[in-house]
């Protein structure tokens, strides 16, 4: 009986650890194209048509860093006369409608108990626009969170993208508190891989990209073909790129693109909001799933981006907590004696350290590849890089629990407090 729950138990790790493999191992291809496309040097920005634009910020109780985001739009390389800033005060109880007026933006103050979220806030604004400004003839929208802080060629270089015919960019997401602790660096690096890792070797095998919350630009037709922002999920970024990959929109990356913003410090705001994505992944599985299957069985041209985002709103790390979770119950069993096999308890835990070590040693090597390409990119001491990347698969772990606790309970869109309010200098 022993042997046969330990063989049984190896057997399934087995083969969920190769299911794993065989889900992501296309990401590991990712990463070589990656690294062969970081060789070539990036374009030197063209003189091209500039073209006009609207950045739409929603923002709740932002007043505290509101100002140095619009001061980094300000200071752009790029025709003053062709940037309008709009800021829709979402249900705020704090200055962030005068700071942001004062500062020089479009404001609109919103309040709705209601239909409460990021997707709703664009959606006014996008409205508002549209009724009482539309003889400005914005070509694109901008959508930016209060906390970023732009580069100052950032729309400058979107805009040479935009002119190459992309409707949807997405952008290089760097972290305004990476050197904070291990949780903001976690966010940080995870992010960084993301622009480079996957969005980039996209870019490079003429596949889409996908957007990731915050610094991005839409085609003004495409969002009113869409009939305004249609997208109300917890994750409202995920669900818009979804959509647009099902109906065939390629989306750019533009890596010169760089932005910062600031990531959650303390564990209480990083479970709160990771929570709110992993619920809003399974919300845009449960709505999206059976048409990015479809678009793969169907053979259609973007079958791949449609299997690409499917492994993106699969949270891997649930699909990993399953071999922990049978360890854990057949542990118990042996613990309340209703599974024998109590000799080899030290066998089991043994094989459920190795288990671990072998997910710790892919995420560190991860990491530790992003870590050593973007070390220049990353503003933080030597030594807290380095420190960081050994913390990064602990970072990524916790994600379980969120994983499992998502698929249970109801979760409610709420705001995350930003205090770090510094400017673009502070953060080189």
């Amino acid at each position: 009986m022993e042997l046969t729950i330990l063989a049984f138990l190896k057997e399934f790790n087995f083969l969920m650890f190769l299911l794993f493999a065989l889900m992501y191992s296309y990401q590991i291809f990712y990463m070589v194209v990656a690294l062969k496309a970081k060789k070539n040097k990036s374009p030197k920005m063209q003189n091209v048509h500039s073209h006009k634009y609207a950045v739409i910020i929603a923002a709740r109780n932002e007043e505290l860093v509101i100002g140095q985001l619009i001061k980094s739009i300000k200071n752009q390389n790029y025709p003053r006369e062709l940037i309008d800033i709009f800021v829709v005060a979402d249900n705020c109880t704090d200055d962030t409608a005068r700071v942001a007026a004062k500062a020089g933006s479009v404001v609109r103050e919103r309040f709705n108990k209601v239909q409460v979220g990021k997707g709703y806030a664009l959606n006014y604004m996008m409205n508002i626009i549209s009724n009482e400004y539309s003889s400005r003839k914005y070509e694109g929208y901008f959508i930016f969170d209060a906390d970023n802080l732009l580069e100052e060629n950032y729309i400058a270089e979107m805009n040479m993208m935009f002119h190459q015919g992309y409707r949807v960019i997405t952008s290089y997401r760097n972290s305004k508190n990476y050197d904070q602790n291990w949780i903001s660096a976690g966010y940080g690096l995870w992010f960084m891989h993301e622009a480079e890792y996957l969005n980039l070797p996209r870019m490079a095998l003429n596949l889409s990209c996908s957007i990731s919350g915050t610094g991005f630009l839409v085609h003004a037709n495409l969002i009113k073909e869409n009939g305004g922002w249609t997208h109300h999920l917890l994750t409202e970024d995920i669900e818009f790129s979804v959509s647009q990959i099902i109906n065939g929109e390629k989306i750019g990356y533009c890596r010169n693109a760089i932005f910062y913003d600031e990531q959650p410090e303390t564990w209480i705001k990083s479970w709160h909001q990771r929570l709110r994505w992993a619920r809003g992944f399974y919300q845009v599985i449960v709505k999206y799933g059976k048409d990015l299957v479809g678009g793969i069985l169907k053979g259609k041209s973007n079958w791949f981006s449609c299997y690409d985002m499917i492994m993106t709103i699969m949270p891997a790390m649930l699909v990993s907590s399953i071999s922990f979770f049978i360890y854990g119950l057949f542990s118990l069993g042996i613990f309340l004696d209703v599974v024998d096999g109590a000799k080899n308890i030290q066998l089991i835990y043994t094989d459920m350290v190795k288990s671990i070590g072998w997910y710790y040693g892919l995420l560190f090597i991860i990491g530790f590849i992003t870590t050593i390409t973007e070390w220049k990119k990353i503003h933080s001491s030597w030594w807290k890089k380095l420190a960081y990347t050994i913390t990064f698969p602990l970072f990524m772990f916790t994600y379980i629990p969120i994983s499992i606790v998502a698929l249970f309970i109801n979760v409610e869109w709420k705001p995350i407090t930003h205090t770090v309010a510094k400017s673009l200098d502070d953060v080189r």
